[in-house]
């Protein structure tokens, strides 16, 4: 059945490219973005296009991840107009490089406001009403880094990763008895395909990295581009992340998985969260709750 979709981060990379692909799929998908009528105009715009293009029903909607106000009318505007909300897709995230003291704890706090307190803003929206449906599926967009192998100098973005990834655990558990299901996605690095190595993040942050590549740590931007050129393969292909939303979004109630790798590295996150999530499972069994493990339909 078509299911009515919200992505976050849709102007670009992983959410762009899942926006389209669960469009083509037949699903009608709300691409959110900030700036609609400024800067993402453009965007806007192709979205429409390839609407037409592809007959899909790709629509654009202003969200800004860091305001409630926003994201609270960006799902009042999708219930008005579609009725329901059936998949929350958590992809929204800011990627900066240099090294850990380089930046200030403002720094930090912002992109931990990006990429954790973002999913907050939504799911506080987003779930009375799936709740309210007695179903639905949440989708998380985690990284391998926050179980794999680590390279230095974006100890803020891991950082941040990590902890969306351990709230998404446990929204999983609690969410259970409503019938609401969950998947996180653990894509690998890419270097083409998304716009996370395209740049080093907002002009401060090209400015903090310049500094200190210039002082003490002098050699970390050619260090870290080496490092991804010799782990990630030339043909990586960002589009398989969007192809395995779509195969989530698509599989019948209680055969999802509940976690799904791309990972074009192998850095290892698939061994180290088998162990981790074998962990939790059996601490909730411990403790007599393992029917949160497994969601149920909801009467």
């Amino acid at each position: 059945m078509s299911k009515v979709i919200l992505i976050t981060g849709s102007s670009s990379g992983f959410g762009r490219l899942t926006a389209e692909a669960l469009a083509k799929a037949g699903h009608t998908v709300y691409a959110s973005m900030r700036n609609t009528a400024g800067r993402n105009a453009p965007i806007v715009a192709q979205m429409a296009d390839f609407s037409k293009t592809h007959d899909a029903d790709l629509r654009t909607v202003e969200l800004d991840v860091q305001s409630q106000t926003s994201v609270d009318a960006a799902v009042e505007q999708i219930i008005a107009h579609a009725g329901r909300i059936d998949v929350v897709v958590h992809n929204a995230g800011h990627m900066a490089f240099g090294p850990a003291e380089a930046f200030t704890p403002e720094q930090y706090a912002h992109l931990y406001d990006v990429n954790v307190l973002s999913t907050q803003r939504v799911n506080r929206a987003v779930l009375p009403h799936l709740r309210g449906q007695r179903s639905g599926l949440v989708v998380w967009i985690s990284s391998s880094s926050s179980a794999g192998g680590t390279p230095p100098y974006l100890a803020p973005y891991f950082a941040a990763k990590a902890a969306m990834d351990a709230i998404a655990v446990q929204y999983a558990r609690e969410l259970s008895r409503w019938g609401i299901e969950t998947s996180i996605i653990v894509p690998g690095a890419f270097t083409s395909g998304t716009n996370h190595f395209a740049h080093t993040g907002t002009p401060a942050d090209a400015a903090r990295a310049a500094d200190y590549e210039a002082g003490p740590y002098a050699g970390f931007g050619e260090q870290i581009q080496q490092a991804f050129n010799a782990i990630v393969p030339p043909d990586a292909d960002a589009s398989l992340v969007a192809d395995a939303i779509v195969k989530v979004v698509n599989t019948p109630f209680g055969k999802r998985a509940f976690r799904v790798y791309i990972d074009p590295t192998e850095d290892g996150a698939e061994v180290g969260f088998a162990v981790i999530d074998r962990i939790r499972s059996e601490m909730l069994r411990r403790v007599g709750m393992s029917d949160l493990l497994k969601p149920r339909v909801s009467t």
